[in-house]
This record gives C-alpha cells, sequence and structure tokens, in this order.
C-alpha cells in the first residue's frame, strides 16, 4: 500500500485524464497498458529488488552493491540522483498540491455555485496570483507531509498508507457513482475505451511511453527506499504487479469519474490541459446537483493523493541522514522539509512576482519540472537499467528474484536489458528534442 500511495498521485488524478484526452482517449489507454507493462513494471522490479538487496537507504544501498559488483562508483550515482530527484520534485510538488487544499474551502462554500468559466478562470487566476496564499497552503501541505514521516516506517508511514489508500479508494468509488447519476456516462465510458487509432501518433505513443514510467514513481529513489523495508519472503514480481495495477486502476477510475462530469456540459473539452482540474471541473461541480459536497469530496482525494506521494519523495534522504550523519528522524525530516519548502518560494514567485523572469524560456518551476522529470528520472531509470540487467553479477538478481528455472524471470530480465533501456532512452532523447525544438 506504501508503495501504491507513492505511485497514486497528482499524476493519475491531474495528468492522466488530460493526455488521454488530448490523445484520442482509448486508443492512448491501450498504449499507455502496453507501456506499463513492457516498461515500467520491469524497471520497478529492478528497483524494488535493488532496494531489497541493499537494506538501508538508496544512497549507501547503491554503494555497496556496487562493491558487490565489483564496479567503479559512477554507479554510486543512482542512489544520488533518486534522493536529489525526490527533493527537488517535493519542492514544487507541495506548491500544486496546496491548490488542491485552496480549492477545498472554496468548494465548501459554494463559491463555484452557478460559476461561469470566466469567474472559474479568475479565481484560479487570482489564486497563482497571491503569493501569501500559495506558500499558506505550500506550508499546510509541508507540515502534513512531515508529519507522517517523522513518526518512522511503521508508526508513521505504516498507519498513514492503511488509512489513507482505502478512504481514496472509497472517495473514487463515490465520485464515480456521482459520475453515473449526475454526468454523461455513456460519453465518458465511450472516450476512455473506444480506440480512436486515427488520433494516435507517434508523438501520443511516446507520451504513454514516459506516463507509465513517471507515474510508478520510479527513478526517484522513494521505491527504492520502500524495497528496503519489504520482508525478505514476500514476493517482488507479485508485488509489482499488483502496485502497477492499481495505479493504473485509479487513473481510469478518475477518467471514469471526471470525463462523464465534463461530458454533462456543454462547452468543456476532456482536453483542456492542467487546466481540466482547475477550471473545468469547478464549472461542472459548481452546476450540478450535489456538486458543492461531490466538488469538495473530490479535491480532498486529489489532496490525499498527492500526500502519499509526497511522504515517499522525503524518505529516501530521511534514511540517508538518519545512517550516514547521525541525525535523528525528527531533524532528519526538518533539514529537508525545510530545504523542500525554501526551494518551493521559487515555484510559487514563478506565478506572480518572478513570471516575467525566464532562462531559456524557463521560469523557475519549468526549469524544476524539466530537470526532474525530462532529465534526472529517465536518467535514473536507464542507469537502473543498465545496472542490474547489464553489470550487476546476474546470479544476485536471480538469487533476490527466485529466478532459477523461472519463464518469468527470464522474460523480466530479457525485457529489462533491451526493452527498457532502448524505451527509456526515447522518452529522454525526445523530451529534451521536444523542449528545445519548440
Amino acid at each position: 500500500m506504501a508503495a501504491t500511495g507513492s505511485a497514486v498521485g497528482l499524476g493519475n488524478l491531474w495528468k492522466f485524464p488530460y493526455i488521454a484526452g488530448e490523445n484520442g482517449g482509448g486508443a492512448f489507454v491501450l498504449v499507455y497498458l502496453l507501456c506499463i507493462l513492457m516498461l515500467g513494471i520491469p524497471v520497478m522490479v529492478a528497483e524494488v529488488m535493488l532496494g531489497r538487496r541493499g537494506r538501508q537507504s538508496p544512497i549507501r544501498t547503491m554503494a555497496a552493491l556496487t562493491r558487490e559488483a565489483g564496479v567503479g562508483k559512477f554507479w554510486n550515482g543512482i542512489g544520488w540522483l533518486g534522493v536529489v530527484a525526490g527533493l527537488l520534485i517535493l519542492s514544487y510538488y507541495s506548491v500544486i498540491a496546496g491548490w488542491a487544499l485552496a480549492y477545498i474551502p472554496d468548494m465548501t462554500q459554494g463559491l463555484f455555485q452557478g460559476a461561469n468559466a470566466e469567474q472559474v478562470k479568475m479565481r484560479f487566476d487570482a489564486l497563482r496570483a497571491d503569493r501569501n496564499g500559495l506558500i499558506y497552503y505550500q506550508s499546510i501541505f509541508m507540515l502534513l507531509t512531515t508529519g507522517v514521516v517523522v513518526f518512522g516506517v511503521s508508526r508513521g508511514l505504516g498507519v498513514a498508507v492503511r488509512l489513507l489508500m482505502p478512504l481514496l479508494f472509497l472517495i473514487l468509488v463515490a465520485l464515480l457513482v456521482f459520475a453515473w447519476q449526475q454526468g454523461d456516462f455513456a460519453r465518458g465510458f465511450e472516450f476512455m475505451f473506444h480506440f480512436n487509432f486515427e488520433a494516435l501518433t507517434g508523438e501520443s505513443v511516446l507520451v504513454a511511453l514516459g506516463h507509465s514510467f513517471f507515474t510508478l514513481s520510479l527513478g526517484m529513489g522513494s521505491i527504492m527506499a520502500y524495497g528496503a523495508y519489504m520482508p525478505q519472503q514476500a514476493s517482488i514480481g507479485k508485488t509489482v504487479l499488483m502496485v502497477g495495477g492499481l495505479d493504473t486502476l485509479v487513473a481510469l477510475m478518475a477518467g471514469l469519474a471526471i470525463f462523464p462530469i465534463v461530458f454533462a456540459h456543454p462547452g468543456l473539452e476532456p482536453s483542456a490541459g492542467p487546466e481540466l482540474l482547475f477550471i473545468s471541473l469547478p464549472i461542472a461541480f459548481g452546476n450540478m446537483v450535489g456538486g458543492v459536497l461531490f466538488g469538495t469530496v473530490f479535491f480532498i482525494l486529489v489532496t490525499i493523493a498527492a500526500w502519499t506521494s509526497a511522504i515517499s519523495l522525503i524518505e529516501p534522504g530521511v534514511a540517508w541522514l538518519i545512517e550516514n550523519k547521525g541525525f535523528n528522524r525528527f531533524t532528519a525530516n526538518l533539514l529537508l522539509a525545510l530545504i523542500a519548502w525554501v526551494l518551493g518560494l521559487g515555484t510559487v514567485l514563478s506565478f506572480n512576482d518572478w513570471s516575467e523572469y525566464t532562462v531559456f524560456g524557463f521560469t523557475f518551476f519549468d526549469g524544476m519540472d524539466f530537470l526532474t522529470s525530462r532529465i534526472m528520472l529517465p536518467t535514473t531509470g536507464l542507469l537502473i537499467a543498465v545496472f542490474v540487467a547489464w553489470v550487476m553479477p546476474r546470479v544476485l538478481s536471480k538469487d533476490e528474484l527466485n529466478g532459477e528455472g523461472s519463464v518469468a524471470y527470464c522474460l523480466w530480465f530479457w525485457m529489462l536489458r533491451w526493452v527498457c533501456p532502448l524505451g527509456i532512452a526515447l522518452v529522454l532523447v525526445y523530451g529534451l528534442y521536444d523542449t528545445f525544438s519548440s
């Protein structure tokens, strides 16, 4: 459940619905599912396996496994890249999650009741322009995150996911029922699962490939850290398949909850981009029976999803400070949360005071997002695949995964060695090309 909580985040509820909308619906969903199986799952098995074999923070795990494999310290960079990427992502993730937090009281007070598109857009623009308001909600979200991690693996992370993940699924089911009763469910279902291959382009396939990788929280240290806490007798393959399945289920359920609500209102588009969550849906909820209640519930859902992901972003760095620098859990959390919070101020200012200041066309927020999602995460994932499939002695992975005589192990190893490096390299190169060519 902890790994599922890490994987289920804003990407499922915010990004997946709108990129499906932009790339033709059902055909994109099919390609996305294939990419999860062929790219995401094999790399996730490798990352969890490394974590469980090392039994330490990602940084110390990679140092130990590098020594065990008898290779150079270059491969230690996998641990460092993951931990640093997780902290950088947390810095801007907390700001975006703060938007969802801000919408909860707005929904509760009926602020969007009867509102038109212009009024809702004005509210969203006003939120992003309010520097102090953004810092306030960013700070609350950071306190929620550190408040869980400071209590440790069992009493903090364990208790949180046991409570929050079932709650997340219950809320999603309630929203599905609401979409069935109040939305245009038939159109939403057709949009999600109608195979319109004409709308599918080469770029769509690469988008699906990239999202399948990022949605599972790969390459940011959290999955390796959770692997370190995994019982030795537990099956890594079965666990990862379950996590991947639940993560995909949440994305599909979110689409089936969101699209019928959008289709019930003429003028709202399923391909509205990032504005789908913060403009289109508030308009829809504001003009539906029961919209106040279910709009509030929806943004509580978004906050919970962001929360369970955020606690996994800070844990790898906390574990390293405790192991290497003699910190206790409280002071380690405080230091890393403060670093992430200060970096997050740059993202806050990107939407107001610094919005006109860019470097190579990037605002501070754009730059952080580009550095992590387009460079650091795919690079870390690529290095994990290459290290496990080409550098690390095969007998080690075979021992950890009980792979002797296993067809499943042979298939996984073949995909990790040949398919994953090629797929991740495509995502990395395309991301860089797409950014700088435009």
